[in-house]
């Protein structure tokens, strides 16, 4: 969950802390939530705990980072992958004000930081220390898995003041028309994984793909998920998540970075 992240679109995660409330329908499956109970935590729902990770774990972002201005080479930091940075909580309110003080500690580091909740994002990092634009090596995402989310969420994306705004479509639950591509950076994209995984046909990938391309956006499959389709028809994979870029099409085989970085 630290040193070494199995995720294709970043180097580590960082959880200041442990817990959330699901708020639509790309979280019916959390696997967040399904991983934090295997440990026996009642961290999940709105009248929950969100506990706070050790302060060791808080040590090792600035252990990579030492590690980053050494090597000359940035790494990304996902935070919060076991929560959502942007919920309004009282108990997310000191870690968010560590937080703050944690990636200006970091300069070598990228966050990223990614929510659900991208209405909150301004106005709690404001409380906890930014005014007026975010630091350069702070990115801000929200995850848009159907149209509703799409045209719900990008908006307010697009008034938080970082150098990089990027869309996680994923679990990607339906084909989505990404309206506003403009003032965007970045988008990845990935089908469900678990055992309950809904379908994810490559097709709304391609699509996702080809506007991005139109809009100049950097485009990133992540993965196909667990019940892949190519055209309505099951993809054979052996990868339980889909994530082996040698079982999917080749048009699909496609990891960008935002210009910005590249």
């Amino acid at each position: 969950m630290a040193e070494k992240s199995g995720i294709a679109w970043t180097d580590h995660t960082f959880n200041p802390v442990k817990g959330c409330q699901k708020v639509s329908e790309g979280c019916k499956f959390c696997y967040a939530e399904r991983e934090t109970k295997r440990y026996g935590l009642d961290v999940w729902g709105p009248s929950a705990t969100r506990i706070r990770t050790t302060p060791t774990y808080w040590k090792q972002p600035l252990k990579w980072n030492k590690r980053a201005e050494s090597s000359g080479v940035r790494e990304r930091v996902f935070c919060a992958s076991w929560a959502d940075v942007g919920e309004d909580h009282p108990d997310w309110v000191q870690p968010r004000r560590d937080l703050v003080q944690l990636i200006k500690a970091t300069p070598a580091l990228d966050w990223l930081l990614l929510t659900k909740r991208p209405e909150n994002l301004v106005r709690l990092f404001r409380d906890a220390g930014w005014y007026g634009s975010w630091p350069k090596n702070v990115w801000a995402g929200c995850t848009v898995e159907n149209q509703a989310a799409v045209d719900e969420r990008i908006p307010h994306l697009l008034k938080v003041p970082a150098s990089i705004r990027f869309l996680s479509c994923e679990p990607m639950l339906e084909p989505a028309n990404i309206k506003l591509l403009e003032g965007l950076q970045w988008v990845i994209i990935g089908g469900e994984s678990g055992p309950h995984a809904r379908p994810f046909d490559l097709s709304w990938a391609r699509d996702i793909r080809d506007q991005c391309k139109s809009a100049k956006v950097s485009f990133f499959f992540k993965q196909a998920g667990s019940k892949p389709l190519d055209g309505g028809v099951p993809l054979k994979i052996r990868d339980p998540k889909g994530g082996n870029l040698l079982e999917i099409p080749e048009d699909l085989r496609i990891q960008e970075w935002p210009r910005l970085y590249s």
